[in-house]
């Protein structure tokens, strides 16, 4: 019986990749690690999987989230789920672990999942960048994830501004524009789309929500306001006499501070209708953008304070401050990946043995130890073909060894960058192709 062939396919919102997108991808986490090393942020994983009662508590990250969680039974009939952020297992790590020193600062970058729409920066599978502090109250942790994100996209060459809010804030306004305490959090969640689909749009979704029409236009009343960040709360201060608002400026005004301290207050705007979705957020919620939405028009990290979730997962009424910021690979890939050519390899050297391949071996192992990428012709080709191969790969030099130029001490090194080439010592390879890698 012939077996039928299947049709080899990928799900759509995932993606297989090649060397020339995966080298640019590395080079991206690394710049990441060296800055979360930087920050005084420490490594540490947590599984893809979780148990649902975890993903689906009503401390993680609400009902919108869910919806696009994707959930699975294993063999022992236990319900499970591939974890849609980095945030709800940290909480989960640190409920398990309550005698961690704080501050705890830890990153991990890891894939997770959500089953959602997709489009360019959004995608069913995707690696999150996290960078979490436990255990401090003062804005000056939310600064810092500021400050920490400012760093990253400075070493990666991206110009972006960052977006902030205090959820607190954002219920006082609301409260102020007289919402009742059962419709808060429906109506954050619809307020949170203003920027996307503008005040007529969320006003169609309020009163479909049932948010009447008067109390609709009390509160774009409030939304209305235009000015920078102090001017705006200054406005606001005037019109809101609830705690909870208050304590949102409050704050917003600490963290204005601070931000001006570490040099970035000029790339942060208040976007005082952000509330990033997630029910989890109880203060500071913030977001960064390229300046150029030709580059990509999704958020490149996000974050925000979440002060209760890990307090609750304990099962305490002791709140466990934390704040956290992601970012997210595939988004910085794409919007680097549409300004520059990808690299196909990192070897910066390739050997090509003209039947002196035990030498050009020797050649290859003492440079890898010299800690400079090389590999060594496999396929026993010829010259041109090799450098058709190097070419295409984009290895920026190459040797080319036959035995009359061995007999003389000497090869043929090729800078493939400038199509120029000359003849190099043995004794001499490393020392000069060093000074050509530093041009």
């Amino acid at each position: 019986m012939m077996k039928q062939m299947v049709e080899l396919a990928i799900l759509k919102g995932t993606r297989d990749r090649l060397p020339e997108e995966q080298v640019l991808r590395e080079e991206i986490v690394n710049v990441l690690k060296e800055s979360f090393q930087l920050y005084g942020f420490q490594p540490a994983t947590t599984p893809i999987l979780e148990l649902w009662e975890i993903l689906a508590s009503k401390y993680s990250g609400g009902e919108e989230i869910l919806k696009e969680t994707y959930k699975l039974t294993d063999q022992g009939q236990r319900e499970l789920g591939l974890r849609y952020d980095l945030s709800v297992p940290l909480a989960r790590l640190i409920g398990m672990n309550p005698r961690l020193s704080k501050p705890f600062k830890r990153y991990e970058i890891g894939p997770c999942f959500r089953d959602g729409p997709i489009k360019k920066g959004r995608y069913r599978e995707f690696v999150q960048c996290d960078a979490d502090t436990v255990g401090v109250t003062s804005m000056l942790a939310d600064a810092e994830c500021l400050a920490l994100a400012h760093c990253v996209f400075s070493k990666l060459g991206l110009d972006v501004y960052l977006e902030v809010n205090n959820r607190k804030l954002l219920s006082g306004i609301l409260i102020a524009a007289g919402v009742p305490s059962e419709l808060l959090s429906t109506a954050i969640l619809s307020i949170d789309k203003m920027k996307k689909i503008g005040i007529e749009g969320v006003r169609e979704e309020l009163e479909m929500k049932g948010v009447s029409s008067e109390l609709t236009d009390n509160i774009f009343d409030y939304f209305s306001l235009e000015g920078q960040y102090l001017e705006i709360l200054n406005q606001l201060e005037t019109r809101i006499d609830n705690t909870i608002g208050k304590q949102g400026i409050l704050e917003l005004r600490e963290l204005y501070d601070y931000l001006t301290i570490f040099g970035i207050v000029d790339d942060v705007k208040l976007l005082y209708s952000l509330a990033r979705g997630l029910e989890i957020y109880t203060g500071t919620v913030f977001e960064a953008f390229a300046k150029d939405p030709k580059v990509l028009d999704s958020s490149l990290c996000a974050g925000g304070r979440y002060d209760e979730i890990i307090g609750k997962f304990l099962n305490s009424d002791q709140a466990i401050p934390a704040v956290g910021i992601s970012f997210g690979l595939d988004t910085i890939y794409d919007a680097l990946a549409a300004r520059q050519t990808p690299l196909m390899s990192k070897t910066q050297v390739y050997l090509i043995p003209i039947k002196t391949l035990n030498v050009c071996i020797e050649i290859t192992t003492q440079l890898r130890q010299r800690g400079i990428p090389s590999e060594v012709d496999l396929l026993n080709r010829n010259i041109s073909r090799n450098l058709e191969y190097a070419n295409r790969l984009q290895i920026p030099f190459v040797i080319i060894a036959g035995k009359r130029d061995l007999a003389q001490n000497t090869v043929t090194l090729k800078d493939m960058r400038k199509g120029t080439e000359e003849t190099v010592k043995l004794d001499k390879i490393y020392s000069h192709l060093t000074k050509l890698m530093k041009k």
